[in-house]
């Protein structure tokens, strides 16, 4: 394949991930890992660091398109800033974690933990939970457990963490507007520093394909950034003609079919 054929082709895969993930309303990495894994496997990158190539690349696209998310957020007063300053040594330090513990990990086990993780969230759309509302109200330590919980699953996975920020705020008494935007915001230390991590951990791996620098394969980023974010535009709208319940089955069935792929393969 030329260089051209290859980010092409991956601009299709951007485009094809910002649709989805504004129409099923979710963050990019959980559409991106699998579909890179995908296309990392035809362009015959090794499948021992294919799982994390993929995920390496997810968190730095997200560290691009979730700002955009999160500055919105900021614009609209819904990010709570007391909490995310609370929340954000631990997201760092379980950022880096995250990366390391995915380091020593196999792609075999590494892919067969992304695919527990997504048939976890399927069941939960299926079954409808939702956060909710409490009055919790946790000190520092709390706060810092957290978001080292948060932060490490969300880099071992490459996903921006919102599946699991939104509901701890609730908890803590935020509004749905608040969880939603502090969550946003919440994602950007993640994927930056789970990002790095990558870079660090993967350099100088004798099994990188060209533009790899550590755990990021630049084209596939570079495509990803351009046409993902305009295409999300194009899923809200989708989003908004189509009946929910039918958005959440479907989006549930998608990723049970990603999460068996990845566990029986």
């Amino acid at each position: 394949m030329t260089a051209l054929s290859i980010l092409v082709g991956y601009l299709a895969l951007g485009a094809a991930a910002g649709t989805m993930a504004g129409l099923f309303g979710v963050g990019g990495g959980l559409i991106i890992v699998p579909v890179l894994v995908f296309a990392f496997g035809l362009q015959g990158v090794a499948p021992e660091i294919t799982m994390h190539l993929a995920v390496g690349t997810s968190l730095a696209t997200i560290v691009i398109t979730g700002a955009s998310s999160a500055l919105g957020h900021f614009r609209k007063g819904s990010i709570h800033r007391p909490w995310f300053m609370a929340l954000l040594p631990g997201l760092m330090l379980g950022a880096i974690g995250g990366g390391l513990i995915a380091d020593n990990l196999s792609g075999t086990v590494l892919g067969t933990l992304f695919g527990i993780f997504v048939l976890l969230l399927a069941t939960k759309m299926v079954l409808g939970l939702t956060p909710k509302p409490g009055s919790l109200a946790p000190g520092t330590i709390a706060m810092t457990t957290a978001g080292g919980v948060v932060g490490a699953i969300s880099a071992l996975f490459g996903i921006g963490g919102g599946a699991m920020t939104v509901p701890w705020l609730s908890r803590c008494g935020a509004s749905m507007t608040q969880a939603v935007g502090t969550s946003a915001a919440c994602g950007l230390p993640i994927a930056a520093v789970g990002a790095i991590t990558f870079i660090v951990v993967g350099w100088g791996n004798p099994l990188l394909p060209p533009w790899a620098t550590g755990f990021v394969m630049w084209p596939a980023f570079i495509g990803i950034v351009l046409t993902s974010v305009p295409f999300a535009r194009i899923g809200v709208r989708l989003a908004h003609v189509m009946p929910a319940h039918i958005l959440r089955y479907s989006f549930a069935a998608l990723l049970a079919i990603v999460g068996l792929r990845f566990i029986l393969t």
